[in-house]
Formats: C-alpha cells, sequence, structure tokens
C-alpha cells in the first residue's frame, strides 16, 4: 500500500469509526457489530503505526469513543473512564498475561468479571451521599444524570455509617434484564413508537432522557465494579468489592479471584454456555490484575489500562433454511415480516423463527425463499438473520416479495414518506387491530378494567359481543348470553360489569391513552390532556398548536390530525362521552393566596432549576394568574426556562410577548 492509499484508507476508517462511535454512544442505536467495529479500530491502528505521519490527534484509536451530549450538563471525571482493549480470541489473553508477567513477574493474581452489555456510570459520594451521577462521554468528560441514576433502586442516595471516604467515586454499568427489555418493547410497539434493538440501547436511551419521571417507569438496574478514592484504603480490587457490598453497593456476585491464566479461561469457558441463563446480557468476561500497587505500576495507554483486558464472546450464530416469510399485525396496523426457519439449536435453545423488522431489512439481506442463512443471537432477544450463504443459494429460488395486502383482512398496504414500516389503513375492519385496540384500552396503563383479559376479549370479539371499544359498555346487555359461555360464571361478569363501571372514572389522560392513536403512548397522552384540558381543544388544535406542546413533533401532531378526520373515530368517541367517561380535564381547585398576577396569562416552557412547571403553574393560579394553553397576542409573558421549544420563542419573539426568566417570575410574586 502507497503512502496516498494508506492516507486514504486511514480517513476513510477515521470518518466510519466516529460515526459509529456516535451511534453506539450518542444515539444509542449501533449500526455495526462490536467485533465489525474491533477489526475496523485495529485495523486503523495497524495503519497509524505503518505510517506515523498519519496519526491524528482526534483518530478514534486515541479516544475512548463517544460524544457529550447537549442536554445535560457536562462534568469533567476526576479520573478519566477509560475503555478496555478488547479480544476474541483465547492467544490475546495469553500474550496478554506474559506481557504482565515481564513487567511485575509472576506473583500476581487475577479478578475475572462478567462484562455487562449497559451503560457506563461514575457515582460520586460525598459524606456517605450520592451527590453526582455521571455518564462516560468521551471518557475526559461525561453528562451529568444524577437525578436519572436516583431512580434506580440498587443504587444507594445514602450509606450507612461506616469506614468510607469522606468523598470517593464508585463505577459500574446500568443495564436492563432481557424480560423488561420484552415487555417495554412490546408498548412501544403497541404504541406504534421505534422499537430499540436490544436492552443495552433502551437502557442508555432511559438513562439519557430528560424526565426523571419517564426514567423511574422503566426498570433499571446497576452493577458496580471499581472504586475511586484520593487515598485508597485498599490493597487490592478483589477486597474493594467484597468491601463496597457491605456499604450496601451492588455488586455482581459472578465474580472470581484467579491465581493463574488458566483458572481465567476456565471462567471464561464456563460462561460461554452459563450466560444464557442470565437474567441480563454479557457480552464477554474482563479480567483485572488484583493488586492496585501492582496496577499503579502497569500504568496506562493512552486509551486503556494495562492492567485489564476484556475477552468477548463471539454472537451465537447458527445456519439454518429460510423456508418462508409471514407476517404479524399490531394493532396499530403495522405490518412486521418473520422469517419462518427449519429448526435449529441457537444458544442453547430451538430456534425456529427470526424477526425481519421491515421491508427495507430484507432488500438490505437480498432474501430468497429457500437460502441458507446465518441467523444470530447476540445482544438481541429475538434472533436475527444476519446474511445470506451464497454459495448454497440455488437457481430455482426466487426473491422475497415484500408483502402488498395485509395478511389479515386483504387491505392493500400503505407506507408513508420517512416511516419504514407498512401499515394496514383499515383499522375498523382488520380483526388484529380491533382485537389489538380492545385489549389495549382494557389494559393496566389505559383503563385499567379489571374482570376482563386478553383471551376475554378475543373471544368476545369472536362470537361478535366487541366490534368496537364503545361496545364494552354496551356488555350488560349480553349478559345472558355471556351466562352460556365456558369458564364465565356468575362472579365472572359481576367482576367484570364492575371493572367497567369503574373505568368510567379514569381521568382524561388515561381515556386519550386508551384511544389507541398511533405514536400517542402514555407519556404524550399525559401532556396532550393536561396542555389542552379537553377532548374538542384537542381535536380542533392546528398543527401548529400541536408542535407547540412539549414533545410533540411533526409525526405526532399528523397522527393526531389524522385521526380525528376518520367519522368513525369520532363516532366512537362520542358514544364513550355518552357512556359516562372523562373526556376534560378536572381542574384543582388553587387557594388563592395573593393578587399580584391577577390579570396577567402566563406560557411556561422549558426546564426550571428550583421548580418544576407543575410547580410554577400552581404558584401563577394561587396568585391570581393565568395559564394559557397556546402563544397568541393575548399571552402577557412567556416564563422561559433551559431546553424550551425553539418553535414557542420564534413565535413569542414575533408578538413581542415578553420573555421572563424563572427567577423574574418569583420576583413578581414575592415583589
Amino acid at each position: 500500500m502507497t503512502f496516498t492509499e494508506a492516507k486514504e484508507r486511514v480517513e476513510t476508517l477515521a470518518a466510519e469509526l466516529k460515526q459509529h462511535n456516535y451511534n453506539y454512544y450518542v444515539l444509542a442505536q449501533p449500526t455495526i457489530s462490536d467485533q465489525d467495529f474491533d477489526y475496523k479500530l485495529k485495523e486503523l491502528a495497524a495503519l497509524e503505526k505503518q505510517y506515523p505521519g498519519l496519526l491524528d490527534p482526534n483518530s478514534p484509536t486515541q479516544k475512548v469513543g463517544g460524544e457529550i451530549t447537549k442536554e445535560f450538563q457536562t462534568v469533567k471525571h476526576q479520573w478519566p473512564m477509560l475503555s478496555l482493549g478488547n479480544t476474541y480470541n483465547e492467544q490475546d489473553l495469553l500474550d496478554f498475561d506474559q506481557r504482565i508477567q515481564k513487567a511485575i513477574g509472576s506473583n500476581f493474581e487475577y479478578v475475572v468479571e462478567l462484562k455487562f452489555d449497559g451503560l457506563s456510570i461514575s457515582l460520586s459520594y460525598e459524606d456517605g451521599k450520592l451527590v453526582r451521577g455521571v455518564t462516560r462521554g468521551d471518557g475526559t468528560k461525561g453528562d451529568e444524570v444524577t437525578n436519572n441514576i436516583k431512580t434506580i433502586h440498587a443504587i444507594p442516595h445514602h450509606l450507612k455509617p461506616g469506614n468510607y471516604p469522606a468523598e470517593f467515586e464508585i463505577r459500574g454499568e446500568v443495564f436492563m434484564h432481557k424480560k423488561a427489555f420484552e415487555r417495554l418493547n412490546q408498548e412501544r410497539l403497541d404504541n406504534g413508537e421505534v422499537t430499540y434493538a436490544n436492552p443495552r440501547n433502551f437502557a442508555s436511551g432511559t438513562v439519557k432522557l430528560q424526565d426523571s419521571a419517564e426514567v423511574a417507569k422503566r426498570p433499571l438496574d446497576c452493577f458496580l465494579y471499581f472504586f475511586y478514592a484520593h487515598k485508597n484504603q485498599f490493597k487490592t480490587h478483589w477486597e474493594s468489592l467484597q468491601t463496597v457490598k457491605t456499604w450496601g453497593f451492588p455488586v455482581c456476585e459472578h465474580t472470581a479471584l484467579c491465581s493463574n491464566i488458566q483458572e481465567v479461561l476456565i471462567f471464561i469457558k464456563t460462561w460461554e454456555t452459563e450466560r444464557f441463563k442470565l437474567s441480563y446480557d454479557i457480552d464477554g468476561i474482563v479480567l483485572k490484575v488484583n493488586s492496585f500497587e501492582q496496577q499503579e505500576e502497569l500504568g496506562f495507554t493512552a486509551k486503556s489500562p494495562r492492567w485489564a483486558i476484556s475477552y468477548k464472546y463471539k454472537a451465537a450464530s447458527a445456519e439454518t433454511i429460510l423456508e418462508s416469510v409471514g407476517y404479524q399485525v399490531g394493532r396499530t396496523g403495522a405490518v412486521t415480516p418473520v422469517a419462518h426457519l427449519k429448526p435449529v439449536l441457537l444458544a442453547g435453545t430451538t430456534v425456529k423463527r427470526a424477526t425481519l423488522h421491515n421491508a427495507n431489512e430484507i432488500a438490505r439481506l437480498d432474501l430468497y425463499e429457500g437460502d441458507t442463512v446465518f441467523v444470530e443471537k447476540g445482544g438481541e432477544i429475538i434472533p436475527k438473520i444476519t446474511g445470506v450463504n451464497l454459495d448454497k443459494r440455488t437457481p430455482d429460488l426466487k426473491p422475497v416479495e415484500y408483502a402488498s395486502n395485509c395478511p389479515r383482512c386483504g387491505t392493500e398496504l400503505v407506507r408513508k414518506e420517512g416511516e419504514a414500516a407498512y401499515y394496514c389503513p383499515n383499522d375498523e375492519g382488520c380483526p388484529p387491530q380491533i382485537v389489538g385496540k380492545i385489549q389495549h384500552f382494557i389494559g393496566r396503563k389505559a383503563m385499567n378494567i379489571d374482570g376482563l383479559g386478553d383471551e376475554t376479549i378475543e373471544n368476545f370479539y369472536k362470537r361478535g359481543f366487541l366490534h368496537h371499544i364503545s361496545d364494552l359498555y354496551e356488555l350488560h346487555q349480553h349478559i345472558d348470553e355471556l351466562r352460556t359461555l365456558e369458564r364465565f360464571g356468575e362472579k365472572s361478569i359481576t367482576n367484570m360489569v364492575r371493572g367497567i363501571e369503574r373505568s368510567k372514572e379514569m381521568p382524561f389522560e388515561k381515556v386519550l391513552f386508551g384511544l389507541g392513536i398511533r405514536f400517542v403512548g402514555e407519556t404524550v397522552a399525559r401532556k396532550l390532556a393536561r396542555y389542552f384540558k379537553t377532548i374538542e381543544a384537542l381535536q380542533h388544535a392546528s398543527f401548529t398548536d400541536l408542535i407547540l406542546v412539549d414533545e410533540i413533533g411533526d409525526r405526532i401532531a399528523e397522527s393526531l390530525i389524522e385521526y380525528f378526520t376518520v367519522p368513525q373515530h369520532l363516532e366512537q368517541i362520542e358514544k364513550l362521552k355518552k357512556a359516562g367517561l372523562q373526556f376534560a380535564i378536572k381542574e384543582e381547585v388553587n387557594e388563592l393566596q395573593s393578587e399580584k398576577l391577577a390579570g396577567k396569562s402566563f406560557i411556561i416552557s422549558g426546564v426550571f432549576e428550583k421548580f418544576s412547571r407543575e410547580e410554577l403553574k400552581q404558584k401563577i393560579e394561587q396568585n391570581g394568574g393565568k395559564i394559557l394553553g397556546s402563544i397568541s397576542a393575548k399571552l402577557d409573558y412567556l416564563v422561559a426556562g433551559e431546553n424550551m421549544g425553539p418553535a414557542k420563542l420564534e413565535k413569542a419573539q414575533k408578538l413581542n410577548i415578553p420573555i421572563i426568566s424563572e427567577q423574574e417570575l418569583v420576583g413578581m410574586i414575592e415583589g
């Protein structure tokens, strides 16, 4: 390779790796496997070593990876959060062991730990109190996510009295258990939202949410595995792990002290298969020299410690036959392709199906029915097809053609610009959509109707009792027929009727969520209900009105407008109103404390330092002020916090509306 060719290759690799770093650390949506990333990184490092003049200080080989998001305060790490060198073969581990022996002799031990597939976090404690939680970021600086970290039950906010330093840091990994991931991802799918590829991405995306109340709803967990203090009271890493456990920190039980590399290799071999029995994902094993003194002697490279290395397991993979492609229809009409495979043993289980995500994925893989395909189960919960063995493709095979019509009702599928999925638009006549909508409506997070379950809804639909959600409130007319059903006795009927009657008291935001409008999840429904107050106001809101609401973007606004243009949807809302459901917010009566803001109107937008938006709203109303739903010439003040929407700011500026801070508002009240 000439110098010019090497230069071009280095620039290409650097650009690719920087983008992959951004996808992984910032967007939490990786587009390349860890193994492929590491191979590219090694190729770049080899070229930079061969041609030193091509080494750039900003090269991915010189950085840990990641960027700082703009939503959080940036904090510099007291001790850099370096990444570990990776390997996928035992010989590299033996070579690593030889390097250690050459540097410090043979009198040392290893601590071996599971390598969790999550988000690295650093926690700072002062006098036993959690004061700061910071992500790894670029290794030198990270995002402060303290409020979000405090929602993780495993992490102590205050330590019991003990022999710990006045100030210290402890580091670890935030992750999500597989079952929680499956449940939450299914909820996103049901809501028509983009799903996460694996638990690691879901955990990362959750930690970086702006609203800690939303973080608290997602069950995150944490293992901690490294202790830092200016004066370390421990002699070994093993001793520190055993002690911090007694202080109340979550430390993984699957950790071992090894006296030599052979014991390390036995540990690695054991967990190559045992890892599939864990409730969470791991992607490898980490080994560290145990003695802190020896760690200090071995030191660091620019990017990683010389006293530690990670061994990564290759993703479990198998080869099998793609027998056919089927399609599933969700309650929002999204059509998901599923590969039906010749059964094959993979990661300890027999795999018969694999996800294909969407039409783009089928095209990318260039799939033919009858192909021999590679199936992988790594960080993914559901197996996926990663490629085709073209050497085994025969001339008689035909390309997979994506379905043009709904597999359940025959309606022609549609695909909106900018969306990956095809949809069945026949939401009033497609069986899985009808059943799915009613099942969603009765669910715990929507109307929470006791006495009805998913199987019962499906049974009632098949028998003609239910076709719309409003039919639930007519079920009392079919009591005699219900009594004839198997396993549906008098007690079941009584519970059902009572549950349906109680649902009429559920607040507007729950009813709105229960309607099952595409992209309107639980959080969006709550924001819309609180902003517009009534279904009528929401129904008549313009596109501009909708996007002025926090977290409501173009896609949600368009979906809402489209929903309210369908006559059948409006008819359903009218029937539900007549049944007695809540389609307006019951405003709490605030006790008036003063008239200082009387005659003044306000809108609150952004994130504030001392008060939440709800608290500021309450203060305004308690002092005679009025909260408006949208910006207009009638507005007196826009109370602006951090990260407020640009559309609101621009409209307020055009109308010359005074923009005041949190402090100025408090001054108006107190002054």
